[in-house]
């Protein structure tokens, strides 16, 4: 049976030293960082004809499993209608498109009765998305902006997956793209209150938002303003545009500090003013609440406080409400008549209500919070775009409820449920969900999230999967995910583990994983895919796991850490060189994030710290999980570089048995890190990764 399996790919062993704080390490595989040498292209391609090899007798089961994912998706569909001054906003899917339409209808005073598929009277398409990406590869938008007179309509359009757009500017009158003269932006675009003035981001070689322009319509990109500039690589820069429509806020971000400006946009060719300042290790966040400011911030507040201040005086803050005992709050939105606080309670995503008076001031006293009662419900603010909007929309989900979109009238205290997203061949009855505890090393207890088929019983026999992140201070919360279920109805076990270095627990979660204290994300993910075996609900030989990005940071540490646990890992655009990244300043994002993983380059205790975990470092000679690493070439964020090398070390180190434990490596050659684009193409990735997941699990069958 050996013998017959294709050989898999072995790159050239091309030494390059690394000497940092008297370490001196050779990389062999290195070399391959660079895209234009055409050996490097040869060698991602004979990966994905080794990987298709390797997988292709498992077509018939991906052939099924996008069938299911198909047949759970209501394809013709809509969201639900938003209004934005005398216009109802709609964005509609069609069955067989991978991008949707985006378009409106005047507003006649009441919510417009809308259909799947049936355009209204007088419906007017904004921007046809499947229209504009056919004959690309690769498609995708940063950003939609209105005009204030709603004439004209902004877009970021990116067909390479690199995360730099072109903007273009569509006459609504007449449909003529009227202006597209300005590329390689960034993220985030706002007009000026006249219309006649577009504001962007730019990034610079290290594709880090570190520019703010102004752009007058119709005039060449050469004669653009420079209106702010950060010039301290920790940061990133984005914009937004207050709800009433009188400011832009430019706020410029590090892992623990910010600072913010104002810009009147009924002035646009002003300089922007600053609004909080910087200090640092101070966060905080700042909206625009008409007659005054509101801060969300950690000056003095563990778990973060909400103030207010004058907008004559921005920096005078004055707390109105600290986070309680095992709250974080994040984020607050105004309105005339209240303001929304996004918040972490108990674990989960939760939105409190705070009314204002006559004169502006916030009724602390008549908050109160959203929710439906569900133990894993995730509860966040949806679209809510007007300033003086009586009503909030939120979205309420979990594992087994489908995206939600309820509206609280905040006068009346009422709540009407406005849109449940249609999961065609669900039944919610045949499964279970629930928050159960694991217990760490160091005995603090990590929360898990986990879903099954009602059938499956705890006795020792079943397929496990389990999903983490653990970085950022991202929350991986509970949410309804159309492609589990193909999971769930082959009787895989479904968990999340949220782990430490994420933000389900508060401000103190994070703390505990990041820096030098990043190895208590590997050992809490260890501990949970522990519980999961213990208490029977998983078979010691059938667990699996997942995680992408900075979750694949986590795959590449646990796999090293206790590969005997794990039975398969899927480990998506992962970070497993981060050693190598986070020494090398010239590469993308790496100064930012010396606050995230510390400063190899010149603190040598953070450089030993790291070489312990990095996973490229750290490969051992004995038996590892089956490992499906995926990436794409054009990558910004983690160069496809880091799994093609981890990938061969892989390889070349364990002392598995690759024809039973294959170690697969798939690069997307025209995407970006989300990997493919359109709907459609995003269901076969997927499937593709499944398929292979369920083999390895042996549960390939419905049940």
């Amino acid at each position: 049976m050996t013998s017959a399996l294709p050989t898999a790919p072995v790159p050239d062993r091309r030494p390059v030293e690394r000497r940092f704080h008297g370490d001196i390490v050779q990389d062999p595989f290195e070399w391959l960082r660079d895209k234009t040498d055409p050996a490097v292209i040869a060698h991602l391609e004979s990966e994905n004809a080794y990987a298709d090899a390797r997988t292709a007798h498992l077509g018939t089961l991906r052939s099924a499993l996008v069938e299911e994912f198909v047949g759970h998706t209501q394809e013709t569909d809509l969201s639900v209608p938003v209004r934005r001054d005398g216009w109802w906003y709609i964005v509609r899917t069609t069955a067989g498109d991978d991008y949707p339409r985006f378009t409106r209808v005047a507003d006649t005073g009441r919510r417009p009765e809308v259909e799947p598929g049936v355009l209204l009277e007088g419906e007017q398409v904004l921007l046809d998305a499947q229209a504009e990406a056919a004959g690309s590869e690769f498609y995708s938008l940063g950003g939609i902006a209105l005009s204030p007179d709603h004439s004209r309509y902004a877009y970021a359009v990116d067909t390479a997956g690199d995360e730099r757009f072109t903007i273009r500017v569509k006459d609504l009158a007449s449909g003529e793209i009227v202006d597209e003269a300005v590329t390689g932006t960034g993220y985030g675009l706002v007009f000026s209150a006249d219309g006649q003035w577009l504001f962007y981001a730019r990034v610079d070689e290290a594709w880090r938002q570190h520019q703010i322009w102004r752009h007058r319509l119709g005039s060449p990109a050469a004669s653009d303003e420079l209106v702010l500039e950060e010039a301290d690589e920790r940061f990133m820069i984005g914009i937004d545009r207050s709800r009433d429509g009188r400011a832009l806020i430019i706020q410029a971000g590090s892992t623990s500090t910010t600072e913010a400006w104002l810009l009147d946009l009924t002035d646009p060719t002003s300089a922007p003013v600053g609004a909080g300042g910087r200090r640092d290790g101070v966060d905080y966040a700042l909206e625009h609440a008409g007659d005054r400011l509101l801060v969300v911030h950690n000056d003095g507040a563990a778990g973060f406080a909400l103030a207010q201040a004058p907008l004559s005086a921005p920096e005078d803050w004055e707390d109105l409400l600290v986070a309680g005992e095992g709250e974080r709050l994040l984020a607050v939105e105004a309105f005339r008549d209240f303001v929304a606080l996004e918040l972490r309670s108990g674990g989960l995503a939760s939105v409190r209500i705070i009314p204002r008076g006559a004169d502006g001031s916030l009724l602390l006293e008549q908050a109160h919070d959203l929710g439906h009662g569900g133990d894993l419900d995730t509860v966040e603010l949806d679209t809510n775009p007007n300033w003086d909007q009586t009503t909030v929309r939120y979205q309420l989900t979990s594992l087994l409820r489908p995206p939600t979109v309820a509206e609280r009238d905040v006068a009346a205290g009422t709540t009407e449920v406005l849109r449940v997203t249609p999961v065609p061949h669900y039944d919610p009855s045949l499964y279970v969900e629930r928050r159960e505890w694991a217990r760490a090393e160091d005995g603090t207890a990590i929360p898990l999230s986990v879903v099954a088929r009602r059938e499956v019983a705890a006795d020792g026999t079943a397929p496990g999967y389990l999903y983490g992140y653990g970085s950022y201070e991202i929350s991986i919360d509970p949410s309804f995910v159309p492609t589990r279920l193909s999971l769930l109805d082959r009787g895989v076990v479904v968990a999340i583990a949220h782990v430490r270095g994420g933000g389900e627990m508060g401000r103190d979660w994070y703390e505990q994983g990041r820096l030098m204290e990043k190895k208590n994300s590997f050992s809490d993910f260890v501990a949970a895919a522990e519980h999961l075996v213990t208490t029977g609900q998983v078979a010691p030989d059938r667990l699996s796991a997942e995680g992408r990005s900075a979750g694949g940071l986590l795959m590449g540490g646990v796999a090293n850490l206790a590969p005997e646990r794990f039975r398969a890992i899927i480990a998506g655009v992962p970070f497993v060189d981060a050693l190598t990244t986070i020494l090398d300043p010239s590469l993308p994002l790496t100064v930012g994030e010396w606050e995230e993983w510390g400063d190899p380059l010149h603190d040598p205790a953070v450089y030993a710290y790291m070489k312990e975990y990095s996973p490229y470092e750290n490969v051992r000679s004995v038996e590892y999980p089956a490992i499906f690493a995926s990436t794409s070439l054009n990558d910004t964020r983690v160069f496809f570089v880091e799994p093609a090398k981890w990938i061969a070390r892989l390889r070349e180190q364990v002392a598995s048995d690759q024809a039973e434990r294959p170690i697969l490596f798939r690069c997307e050659m025209v995407a970006g890190h989300g990997g493919r684009s359109g709907r459609y193409r995003k269901w076969e990735q997927r499937a593709d990764e499944l398929a292979w997941l369920l083999d390895q699990l042996g549960a390939t069958e419905r049940i």
